[in-house]
């Protein structure tokens, strides 16, 4: 019996089709259709739209929903770091007053918190230093006071977590490392761990700032008037609730995005000496 030789190299190659693959983009694009066309002849008044886009109140609703997430991140962030710093404290006073704080800010809604600092002038009339200082609670606890304290403190329980798993996350070894050239804690953490564990922790702090920024519509229940509120009160008078919706909608997606760009940029920056994405920075 002979053998014949194949060359495998000159046979063709048998392409697979991918039917349920180009089945499912086509029930897509057909989704994505039907939407554009229900937005086109739907009863929305696109002018209404473009008028109030750049409108001078919502642009200050803007400035202020920025404003509002940012203070209340940073904050938060160094309300966290100092929260992390004492749940790993080896004196159980301290690591349990940061896990009952963790406890209770993780635990109780973040709309629960607004309306009990907004109404604060409920149980403390005044607040103050007696024969120092006084004032009444209800002068103080503005809107924007209140928001920024609920919004502040529930940040900082959320990030204690991320960055107490960022500080897990560098290796023991540093820390002994620093001890053995005579680093004090404080500064070992500036020096050596703090700067490899920011690398860890920056993209589930980034997470938690753009969370943050949807989130700060709730504020509006307490009548500070950020994006959302500042939509309603609109659209409250001019009767176009969809159009003043997705004003508030699109200016959303600009913020967002910009803030998304700036953590990538962050990333990539931290990540030098890294590998990133393949690729080393």
């Amino acid at each position: 019996m002979s053998i014949v030789a194949i060359d495998i190299a000159q046979m063709k190659r048998a392409k697979p089709r991918h039917y349920g693959r180009w089945l499912g983009a086509l029930v897509l694009l057909l989704c994505l259709g039907y939407l554009v066309y229900a937005f086109a002849v739907g009863k929305i008044d696109w002018g209404t739209v473009g008028n109030y886009l750049f409108h001078p109140r919502i642009l200050w609703a803007v400035g202020m929903t920025i404003f509002l997430s940012v203070v209340s991140m940073t904050i938060g962030v160094i309300i966290g770091t100092f929260t992390a710093l004492g749940r790993s404290s080896r004196n159980p006073v301290i690591s349990s007053i940061a896990a009952f704080y963790t406890w209770l800010f993780r635990g109780a809604p973040i709309l629960l918190q607004l309306l009990i600092w907004y109404n604060l002038a409920l149980i403390f009339p005044v607040i103050g230093i007696p024969g120092i200082w006084e004032a009444d609670t209800v002068r103080i606890m503005s809107p924007l006071a209140a928001a920024l304290i609920a919004f502040s403190l529930h940040e900082g329980a959320y990030t204690s977590e991320v960055i107490r798993s960022g500080l897990l996350s560098v290796d023991a070894g540093q820390h002994e490392a620093a001890k053995s050239i005579g680093m004090s804690y404080g500064l070992a953490f500036r020096r050596i761990i703090g700067p490899q564990a920011l690398r860890i922790v920056i993209p589930p702090l980034s997470n938690e700032f753009i969370g943050l920024l949807k989130m700060s519509a709730l504020a509006s229940v307490i009548g500070f008037l950020e994006l959302t509120g500042t939509a309603q009160d609109i659209y409250y008078v001019n009767t176009k609730i969809m159009e003043m919706l997705f004003v508030a909608t699109a200016w959303y997606l600009v913020v967002v995005s910009m803030f998304s760009l700036g953590q990538f940029w962050l990333e990539r920056r931290l990540a030098r000496g890294f590998v990133y994405g393949g690729k080393h920075g």
